[in-house]
């Protein structure tokens, strides 16, 4: 197998993802003003020309997704634009669409402005996936059905808890100031006291507060691997659909399944030095995207393979305190003896993504020069935010929410597999998570996922397709049983069945 250099999916048509950008615009034209309506629409484009939001070079949305966003019809986009065009605004060149060639300062002006288009595609860190930036985009299009997300569902927010959790930490912390370069003190013991429940021992000196998991997987990737270095992940993998560590030069190299604990030393031998890896990086508890969760015998295997490789492991564990039936088996940092695992941690699944708040627990001389590079990029999470999740975890609330969120998790669980089974049976199957929030999908009738992602967002529903996760999945959908209404979870498996039927009978 070649070395996985996770080449961007990209969206095939331009138009979907200029279309998918508009949904959301801040403005329509006034019907009722009694100033023409391609007037107005003038107005507002010279406008966002003349304030540099559509700086020289921008590609303009066509006109049809422009008429279809302010509600008037294609020939009077067309009219505004033949005007702005006269003005030597923009240009439209037939296969290219419309862009932007002058503001009002460049038709005054001797010298032309920077063309900030060059400097954008030329930036060091890597686009996100054309399907991940429309995935981020659509999930704040007012009534689209997210069927997808990795967030625990705001009616799930505790939000009597926090008000007490302010109210106390107003009380007791200190003059907001910039924190020590490991973070707050205090919120180091306690994390280092939270851990300790599941069998870590890490003294504060060996904790690093960061803005949530994948801040810690940046820190990582440039500051402990050269550019060229490989990492191995599973496939599929969440790490998949993030450019983190290809936009540092590093490459992806997965590893597909190990079924059986046995084959994990020889295995792991033979990619470790095929690719020349690194790191190993994993999700051995409730796995993002597929929900499983590795065995007893399979972590023991891996950390004596681990270490006779020589191999570091990274262990993503943000879901490990979401289980719903029974403990997963002991962390791999739990284990850890030697120093091998860097283990990072998270409040963004377990409580609230905004607090922004996690940890990365290591050997002490990597977690200072993490801590740096921390200091460099923005001298300290926010004190609030960690003085906040400080009371959090010393005041037993957090114990609390967890045993109320794994309540919630079981009643949502199981009303998805009680909706999967009413509307998708002989369309997919899965397998019931034991914990996390994800049911991994494999479709039955299976419409290329671009296009099955296409006609599920014009229905109105979200979806993550499998191949964010690996590009090489074909059949598989994240589904998310935590963040939808159970009434909006419903109905948006129901639209998913319609158009796999749909998409079975155009087979036929």
């Amino acid at each position: 197998m070649k070395a996985n250099r996770s080449r961007p999916i990209v969206c095939r048509s331009e138009k979907k993802k200029e279309k998918s950008m508009m949904k959301n615009v801040e403005w329509k034209p006034d019907g009722q003003s009694g100033v023409p309506l391609y007037k107005q629409i003038i107005h507002y484009i010279r406008g966002k020309i003349a304030r540099g939001e559509w700086p020289i070079g921008y590609k303009i949305p066509p006109e049809r997704t422009l008429a279809e966003q302010f509600g008037v019809n294609r020939s009077t986009v067309t009219n505004a634009f033949a005007e702005l065009a006269a003005e030597g605004l923009i240009e439209g060149k037939r296969g290219s669409g419309t862009r932007v060639i002058n503001n009002t300062w460049t038709l005054l002006a001797a010298s032309a402005p920077p063309d900030w288009r060059a400097y954008v595609e030329a930036g060091a860190h890597r686009p996100n996936l054309s399907m991940i930036q429309r995935i981020n985009e659509a999930e704040f299009v007012p009534g689209t059905i997210r069927l997808g997300t990795g967030e625990m569902s705001p009616d799930m927010f505790p939000s009597e808890m926090m008000a007490l959790v302010l109210e106390r930490t107003a009380r007791v912390m200190r003059p907001l100031g910039y924190e020590e370069p490991l973070g707050l003190y205090e919120l180091r013991e306690a994390v280092s006291q939270h851990v300790r429940l599941f069998g870590i021992q890490a003294s504060p000196s060996a904790i690093l507060i960061v803005s949530g998991a994948l801040q810690a997987l940046h820190f990582i990737s440039i500051g402990l691997l050269p550019r060229g270095s490989a990492i191995l992940l599973e496939k599929p993998s969440y790490l998949c659909s993030m450019r983190v560590f290809q936009s540092t030069g590093i490459r992806l190299a997965g590893i597909p399944e190990i079924k059986k604990p046995e084959m994990i030393p020889a295995r792991l031998s033979h990619y470790k030095h095929k690719h020349e890896a690194a790191l190993l990086y994993t999700i051995p508890s409730f796995h993002n995207p597929t929900g499983k969760v590795m065995s007893e015998e399979a972590r023991q295997q891996l950390m004596l393979s681990c270490e006779h490789e020589r191999l570091p492991i990274i262990e993503d564990d943000v879901y490990g305190e979401l289980w719903l039936d029974e403990k997963p088996p002991a962390s791999l940092k739990a284990r850890d003896k030697n120093g091998l695992v860097l283990y990072i941690g998270s409040l963004s699944k377990t409580l609230s993504p905004g607090l922004r708040i996690g940890w990365i627990i290591g050997p002490e001389p990597v977690i200072r020069r993490l801590a740096d590079i921390k200091m460099q990029t923005d001298y300290g999470s926010s004190s609030l935010s960690q003085w906040v999740a400080k009371e959090w975890l010393t005041s037993g609330l957090y114990g609390e929410h967890l045993t109320r969120i794994r309540e919630q998790l079981r009643t949502r669980r199981e009303m998805a597999l009680t909706v999967l089974e009413k509307y998708m049976k002989g369309l997919a199957d899965w397998e019931a998570p034991a914990g996390g929030f994800y049911v991994w999908l494999r479709l039955l009738i299976a419409p290329p996922l671009q296009k099955l992602f296409e006609s599920a967002l014009r229905q109105g529903v979200l979806l993550n397709p499998g191949n964010i996760y690996d590009p090489g999945e074909r059949e598989r959908l994240r589904i998310s049983y935590a963040y939808a209404s159970p009434a909006e979870f419903e109905e948006g498996v129901r639209r998913l069945a319609r158009l796999l039927i749909e998409a079975g009978r155009k087979k036929q």
